[in-house]
């Protein structure tokens, strides 16, 4: 840039300005997720312990990537995140639809009905989940106690079964839908009442007017609500943990609150659970970086396929 001609500074300042204000947002990116990415894919080549932060890095190649390839507490917990995702992910985004539907049908206290439905998913999820596990407790536990008063004789055992633990888990994101449900109104207040009131012209019933019209119309929401619930289960870890601490009974005895993870046999071990306890309890910070560059993959993966691929099912 020649200072002989102010014609081009000006331009170049032109051209320079809009970067100046974006350049705090990629300074935050690149020192909150690039630098701890860029560490962590390093981390993964080398032997770190936690027990022993004084000594530096040992570079081991692909050492920690081919145990991965042969740790069975990864195969039991991709199982367990993957069967959540699919399940609670789906269910969550119908249950927050269900529940939009029928706050905006409400003639009365509409806001009154929001606010309830919504309180839930203010609770702390460690509250929520000890709450939760309280509740649905065998024996004593109002739930089964009601179960047992109907004339249900062998109530689930809930988060004491290895059937019935994750499907617990599901019930408790159900219960703290109201985030998702806010989300949903505001979509559906959006959706033409126009068009609405031409298909019905045109003979379509309820279930039409909804398959053809309203989800067509909400599917931006859809989408952000099935990209944000996959990348949060994927990273499902506190409601696990204190769910399977609390129903063990140790919850803080014996070898802290990781000895008691993935109960019982296994079936709340997810796998953030098993990447914290690789890290912070077996001291293996080079394999827990392992564990976290393959998270950090499989999660911007499935997000690049949803976007590409979602509109298809709609």
């Amino acid at each position: 840039m020649s200072t002989g001609n102010p014609g081009a500074a000006a331009r170049w300042r032109r051209r320079l300005t809009p970067y100046t204000f974006v350049l705090p947002a990629f300074a935050g990116l690149g020192l909150f997720l690039g630098y701890p990415l860029i560490a962590a894919l390093y981390f993964s080549f080398t032997r770190y312990s936690l027990a022993n932060l004084t000594e530096p890095p040992e570079w081991v190649g692909l050492d920690n990537w081919r145990f991965l390839l042969e740790d069975s507490n990864v195969l039991v917990a991709t199982k367990n995140t993957l069967w959540l995702v699919v399940v609670m992910v789906p269910a969550r985004i119908v249950g927050a639809i269900v529940t939009a539907l029928l706050v905006n049908q409400a003639k009365r206290a509409s806001g009154l009905y929001r606010t309830l439905f919504y309180l839930p998913a203010l609770a702390p999820p460690v509250a929520a989940t000890l709450a939760f596990v309280l509740i649905l407790k065998p024996g004593t536990g109002p739930v089964n106690t009601i179960l047992s008063g109907l004339g249900i004789e062998d109530p689930p055992l809930w988060f004491n079964s290895p059937d019935w633990a994750k499907p617990s888990l599901v019930l408790m994101a159900l219960w703290g839908i109201g985030d998702l449900m806010v989300i949903f109104i505001a979509a559906l207040l959006d959706v033409p009442t126009e068009q609405h009131e031409a298909a019905s012209i045109d003979g379509a019933n309820l279930w039409q007017r909804f398959r053809y019209v309203t989800i067509p119309a909400i599917s931006p929401v859809i989408l952000f609500a099935a990209i944000t619930g996959v990348i949060a289960t994927l990273q499902y870890f506190t409601q696990a943990a204190v769910a399977a601490s609390v129903a063990s009974g140790q919850v803080t005895g014996g070898g802290g609150v990781s000895s008691t993870f993935g109960y019982p046999n296994g079936s709340t071990y997810t796998y953030p659970l098993w990447l914290y306890v690789a890290g912070f309890r077996y001291h293996l910070l080079g394999y827990a970086s392992v564990l976290s560059v393959v998270l950090f993959v499989v999660s911007f993966a499935i997000t690049l396929v949803l976007l590409r691929r979602f509109r298809t099912f709609l």
